[in-house]
């Protein structure tokens, strides 16, 4: 069973942890800086989530939840789920996802939206078994 926390500090452990789960996601992203990590976890837009394997036991997952209001209403985003290689297939995803769709709920939002690729198959299975569907829509992104 994984422990899931909102992350408070943005200490050595989670800015190490969040370093060595990052290229699991992206090989470009560079590791955040221990102040960028201060910014997301003091900031009420975002809510980052840990999972840690057992009570104390080693940060294996992490998960940012955006909340946000726009003139429709309260929304929140999923972004950059990420759980340990030795971790996967063992339900920390899972738990992960029901944590951060519940913080939405307390916090009012209408709808909760992310973004998987097509290539992430086990991680689209969960969203999907979780309720998620997927839009018939256009994601567009500009390079700054």
């Amino acid at each position: 069973m994984f422990v899931i926390e909102e992350a408070h500090d943005a200490d050595a452990e989670v800015v190490e942890a969040i370093g060595s789960l990052l290229p699991l996601l992206s090989r470009s992203a560079p590791a955040p800086t221990p102040e960028e990590v201060g910014e997301m976890v003091e900031s009420p837009a975002t809510i980052l989530l840990i999972a840690r394997d057992g009570p104390g036991g080693p940060i294996v997952g992490t998960l940012t939840l955006v909340v946000f209001r726009i003139p429709s209403g309260v929304r929140a985003l999923i972004e950059d789920v990420i759980v340990a290689e030795a971790t996967r297939g063992r339900g920390c995803g899972d738990q992960l996802t029901q944590a951060a769709l519940e913080a939405a709920r307390r916090a009012g939002a209408r709808t909760v939206d992310l973004t998987s690729r097509p290539s992430r198959e086990a991680a689209n299975r969960l969203y999907q078994r979780l309720g998620f569907e997927r839009r018939d829509t256009n994601v567009y992104r500009y390079d700054l």
